[in-house]
């Protein structure tokens, strides 16, 4: 990935992680964008984020945030320069997923190890 589309990310995800604080929606809960993910012609990107809570606020937040994708891409349009304004597409960010499974394992093996 080259350095122009690295920073184009960043501010991607400064700017869309501002928007996502002034949703008034109830169905999000405690949000946190991660990164953005543009594809190298711009045209759309995954804005990867995390939600505090169960996997029923997980699954209102995901919701509230796909209604809202269009809102949001609308509201970046006049604060970002761009010849094109991504789609954004919305996804909750693997890499916590991946560390809640590593923790299971461990919490797991951890009980199965017996005494040493």
């Amino acid at each position: 990935m080259g350095l122009r589309l690295r920073r184009v990310n960043e501010i991607l995800r400064e700017v869309i992680a501002e928007e996502c604080q002034n949703l008034k929606d109830p169905r999000i809960g405690f949000l946190t964008v991660t990164g953005v993910s543009a594809s190298p012609d711009l045209r759309k990107a995954e804005v990867y984020y995390t939600v505090l809570g169960d996997e029923e606020t997980e699954a209102r937040t995901a919701e509230a945030l796909a209604a809202a994708a269009s809102r949001i891409r609308a509201a970046v349009g006049p604060q970002v320069r761009m010849k094109y304004l991504p789609e954004l597409r919305f996804v909750p960010d693997p890499a916590v997923a991946h560390a809640r499974r590593i923790e299971e394992i461990l919490r797991n093996m951890d009980g199965q190890g017996g005494s040493r």
